[in-house]
């Protein structure tokens, strides 16, 4: 009789340490039942940019599928990106074909031009002028369909717009936004008031992940846009951080493009002057991406919608999410000492941190009094005594 290891699906994912790698790990792990095995190596045992790498590892793990998330940052030099984003992504797919199993690769937004309704099919023209990132990632999507309509590469490719969730540990893309509004970093409204962009939120991602790997005959060799059905306005992000902070800033001022690009360009100039005598100083990576600031992009779910998967959780949007997002990041960041609020009430009900400096011994003797209670939500993790 099979073994119980030998009768789960077992998968390597790349990028697990990631904010959409982090949320598929803790699915697979925690909530898709025992039908799954998810290894998750870090960069020291698997490096995307040694072939040889990965070759040792699948060979020695033999997976049934891999799943890539794995990127590398969105200001990487141009070797750096070429190699861990395009040649990376393709060895991966490459030893997929030879184990004869899927691969669900990750792309993003960036491959696409800007415009309302953009399709699956609509993406950017290669040129040379494309930022590192952008080109790294749509020579990955032009490989892949070559791959899978010439050579039979089980693929499906899932492309993300503004991804927003807990757990980004970087502060990247959404979440820098967030950090520049709560840090009081954003004077004035970078942005128009008409923009609107797609977002997709990472904690509807890993369930579709799970049905994508259960019914490859549907969505092999596709790729879909995972977004929330409804474009947001990033302006009313933008206010409605701010009126739930409880901040002065940003000013309700729009600052045109081209005062941004301009300013943009002389904070560029003045940091290359400071490296020189020896400030390290660098902008936010983000800030590549300015022209999306002003312009919208919005992606059509409908096809994502005419699947068997359909879309679910259509409820849950970035204003629904808003409020748990604050208390999450907010709290982090103070406790980083990255940012610092003047009121604590919202983000410590209870009062511990104050107790704890103020007075300790009050609060020890709380915790004491609540000792059963405390010791009751530890016996489930008592080791149960084997039957024979």
């Amino acid at each position: 009789m099979a073994s119980e290891s030998s009768q789960k699906k077992q998968g390597v994912l790349l990028g697990g340490s990631g904010l959409i790698g982090g949320a598929i790990t803790y699915y697979f792990k925690k909530l898709a039942g025992d039908d799954y095995d998810l290894l998750a190596p870090n960069s020291k045992k698997l490096s995307l940019r040694v072939p040889e790498d990965i070759k040792q590892y699948l060979r020695k793990a033999q997976p049934d599928f891999i799943i890539n998330t794995a990127i590398a940052a969105i200001d990487a030099d141009p070797l750096l990106s070429f190699e861990t984003n395009y040649l990376g992504s393709i060895n991966l797919a490459k030893a997929a074909l030879a184990f004869g199993i899927p691969y669900i690769h990750f792309s993003s937004a960036a491959t696409m031009p800007n415009g309302l309704n953009l399709q699956e099919d609509d993406h950017l023209e290669l040129t040379p002028n494309l930022s590192n990132y952008t080109k790294s990632k749509l020579m990955t999507e032009l490989t892949l369909r070559h791959m899978w309509e010439t050579m039979g590469l089980d693929c499906t490719i899932i492309r993300l717009a503004v991804v927003y969730g807990k757990h980004d540990h970087k502060i990247q893309g959404f979440h820098r936004l967030f950090f520049s509004i709560a840090d009081q970093a954003m004077p004035f409204m970078i942005s128009s008031p008409e923009v609107v962009h797609s977002y997709s939120n990472t904690k509807k991602l890993p369930p579709f992940i799970h049905y994508v790997l259960e019914h490859r005959e549907e969505f092999s060799g596709q790729i879909y846009n995972f977004v929330d059905p409804e474009p947001v306005s990033l302006s009313k992000i933008i206010l409605t951080l701010k009126a739930y902070l409880q901040l002065s800033t940003p000013k309700e001022i729009y600052v045109p493009y081209s005062l941004a690009k301009f300013v943009q360009s002389c904070l560029a100039w003045t940091m290359k002057k400071l490296s020189r005598i020896g400030i390290e100083a660098r902008m936010p990576a983000e800030l590549q991406f300015l022209e999306n600031f002003y312009h919208s992009q919005t992606l059509s779910s409908d096809k994502l919608a005419k699947s068997s998967y359909g879309l679910r959780q259509s409820e849950i949007n970035i204003f629904a999410e808003l409020p748990s997002l604050i208390e999450y990041y907010l709290t982090r960041w103070e406790h980083l000492n990255l940012i610092s609020l003047n009121e604590h009430d919202f983000f410590d009900p209870k009062k511990r941190a104050e107790d704890f400096l103020r007075a300790p011994e009050d609060l020890m003797q709380r915790i004491h009094c609540n000792m059963d209670e405390i010791a009751e939500n530890f016996n489930d993790i008592k080791r149960k005594k084997t039957e024979f």
